[in-house]
């Protein structure tokens, strides 16, 4: 089990589904990010104030693992943990039905940093202490 540093609960909303009824695979990504910006609050990290200071924090890639669906309604923990990774902060992001426990999508989000335009060699991340 990931020892997680980070847990926000949300719910499924009516709009977030397909013609199928579960959640569209694109809205899982908007989950995962406010969770991530939600746990950057929480270490008093603030978006616009990052970018008025010309510092840039941006996805490069993301892995996503669809295990189970999640439907209108549905409560939901979205659960992660970080590891430096060289220029990265990789975000292990895991999402739980709370109904049943039921593991619904395992995510890897690799983020860079920016500063002045340049592409920073990770020790931005040190400095933020994620």
């Amino acid at each position: 089990m990931a020892d997680y540093l980070f847990e926000i609960e949300l719910k499924v909303r009516d709009y977030e589904c397909d013609l199928q009824g579960i959640v569209n695979n694109a809205i899982y990504q908007s989950y995962l990010e406010h969770a991530r910006h939600e746990y950057l609050a929480t270490k008093s990290v603030s978006f616009k104030e990052l970018t008025d200071k010309g510092i840039l924090l941006m996805v490069s890639r993301i892995e996503m693992d669809f295990k189970r669906s999640l439907t209108s309604g549905d409560r939901f923990a979205v659960k992660l943990r970080t590891e430096r990774q060289g220029l990265k902060l990789v975000f292990y992001q895991d999402i739980y039905r709370l109904s049943d426990n039921a593991l619904c999508l395992k995510a890897k989000v690799d983020v860079i940093g920016q500063i002045n335009g340049k592409l920073n060699r990770g020790d931005i991340f040190d400095t933020l202490n994620f």
